[in-house]
């Protein structure tokens, strides 16, 4: 991904086969959801709906065709519980 500053804006250029939502669903899954001891738990510990967690896990698992793209806020509140910042977790992930 290239990211480039124009006039205080931040752009993202990236490959087309590069599925950012993926990439982010399989880190938040396999590093954290699977260590909850639930879904709901971790939902609940997050401050979003069960219902995110639950596309969260079928996205990382690729076991939906549905799209869905995650808002910042969502990513924003799971990082805030987490300790970290938005920089911090999108270099853990790799963006």
């Amino acid at each position: 991904m290239r990211m480039i500053f124009y006039r205080f804006q931040l752009l993202c250029f990236m490959d087309e086969e590069l599925d950012i939502t993926k990439l982010i669903s399989k880190y938040i899954y396999t590093n954290w959801i699977v260590k909850a001891k639930s879904q709901r738990d971790f939902a609940s510990i997050h401050g979003i709906e069960e219902s995110t967690v639950r596309r969260i896990k079928n996205i990382a698992l690729g076991t939906t065709k549905a799209e869905y793209n995650m808002t910042i806020k969502t990513i924003f509140k799971i990082c805030q519980k987490r300790g970290i910042s938005l920089n911090e977790f999108f270099q853990m992930v790799g963006i």
